[in-house]
């Protein structure tokens, strides 16, 4: 960039955008290039389709309003990249068509946000598998995992996975033909095609791609005939060793009202399951994301957003996205004064020198209901073992900052549905029986640091 003028004005788009609008400014803006104006629009290079794409569709009128206000000028921001050289290129370009280069990238408007990267996903005891199968994947399309099933609960990183393996394969070969869609939108261009009478076109457009990236699969459930249609896509693309990728809230068996051929061929590949974080990942995950804003956040904000977020990832980016918006009232200041203020003031230990732990907690409950810690580790179901553990399970989620996965750890390797299902039984039970919540109170007292 040699025009000193052009430099300028960006840098003060630049600025007003990071100073305005904090939540929608991103670290890799940084790297965007100003053209300068051409052809009446004003003209920004970006790196690759994937940039291209969400910055036209979810910033380019931003970009406009902030630049009018710098220029002076009703000037459109147009993104390009640089193997687009002609006007019409570009032109065609800003138009939000599936394929929004030059290369093979197909986009059926799901938008892929280039954070969700291999670089920004933050690895852990409960992803770990499903990180190691999306880099195979990426490495080696159509012959290391297929098709690769990504499952687990909303908001733990399949969908960052998939994006992360198309930007992969994307970088390793631009011309490749990637389709990456949601299953409701497969089933909406499904339903089109039939109406129209343009079912060949659509056979045509989803069995002759590289890789064929489908989220939420699940949604296929109960739908006879799209079924079908995605039996002979599956078997199309796999004969051909073409690489498919799918993402699912449940186990492939675990799909309500799905084929039985469509279940055996799920499990062709690798089902992998993502859990939910445990809180020394969750604490870099918000490093992660905040370093993305540039948001520095201190250590003590750091980690009260951890443990007081600890569902999933998308309730830590609500909480960062929060306590940044806080911070406006506060001119930018971040402490944990502003983090409680923007999140509320959550029930935690007020002595972590005396926090309770799990050991505590099942030393509590077997001494109080009088049974074994090799009782509650067993697979013994008697009511008299089953009501203690689930109480354990339900204390341990109110008192210590453990995952629901880790939870279950603690009694004989019990996954973290089991581990949710207890904790919900005793809070129902706890609005019906009153003896229950009188045990509860008994406990909870024998637990509170004052009964020292």
């Amino acid at each position: 960039m040699t025009d000193p003028g052009l430099k300028q004005i960006w840098e003060r788009v630049f600025s007003r955008l990071r100073n305005q609008h904090p939540d929608v400014c991103r670290q890799w803006f940084r790297d965007l290039r100003p053209i300068g104006k051409v052809d009446g629009s004003w003209r920004v290079l970006v790196d690759n389709a994937v940039q291209k794409n969400y910055l036209q569709k979810q910033c380019a009128g931003l970009f406009n309003e902030i630049l009018q206000e710098v220029t002076g000028e009703l000037v459109p921001v147009l993104f390009v990249e640089q193997n687009e050289q002609s006007t019409a290129a570009m032109s065609n370009g800003s138009a939000g068509q599936r394929k929004p280069s030059a290369n093979g990238f197909i986009c059926e408007d799901i938008i892929i946000n280039p954070e969700n990267s291999f670089e920004n996903f933050v690895e852990g005891p409960t992803n770990r598998l499903a990180l190691a199968a999306a880099h195979a994947v990426a490495a080696e399309p159509g012959t290391a995992y297929n098709p690769l099933f990504i499952h687990g609960n909303v908001g733990l990183g399949k969908t960052h996975l998939l994006q992360a393996i198309c930007q992969e394969l994307l970088e390793k070969n631009p011309q490749a033909e990637i389709l990456y869609i949601s299953c409701e939108q497969f089933i909406s261009l499904f339903i089109e095609s039939v109406q129209s009478g343009q079912c060949s076109a659509f056979r045509d457009r989803f069995r002759h791609v590289d890789a064929l990236v489908i989220d939420d699969i699940h949604f296929l459930a109960s739908r006879d005939r799209t079924q079908e249609e995605f039996f002979h896509t599956f078997n199309t693309l796999y004969q051909s060793r073409k690489q498919i990728i799918l993402s699912c809230d449940a186990k492939p068996d675990e799909i309500p009202h799905l084929e039985e051929r469509l279940v055996s061929r799920f499990k062709w590949g690798l089902v992998a399951e993502i859990q939910a974080p445990c809180y020394e990942t969750r604490v870099a995950i918000v490093k992660r994301k905040a370093a993305l804003r540039e948001l520095d956040l201190p250590d003590d904000v750091v980690e009260y957003i951890a443990r007081v977020a600890d569902r999933n990832i998308r309730e830590l980016e609500g909480a960062i996205t929060n306590v940044q918006g806080q911070a406006l009232l506060t001119d930018g200041h971040i402490d944990l004064d502003v983090a409680i203020a923007a999140l509320g003031e959550k029930q935690l230990p007020a002595d972590n020198s005396r926090a309770v732990n799990i050991q505590d907690i099942i030393n509590t409950v077997v001494d109080f209901y009088n049974v074994k810690v090799t009782d509650l580790q067993s697979k013994k179901r008697q009511r008299s073992v089953t009501l203690p553990r689930q109480i354990c399970m339900y204390l341990a989620r109110q008192y210590t900052n453990h995952s629901l996965v880790e939870i279950g750890g603690f009694f004989g390797g019990r996954d973290h549905t089991t581990v949710m299902h207890a904790i919900n039984t005793i809070s129902e039970r706890c609005e019906l029986y009153e003896n229950l919540r009188n045990d509860l109170n008994v406990l909870k007292k024998k637990l509170s640091p004052q009964s020292d």
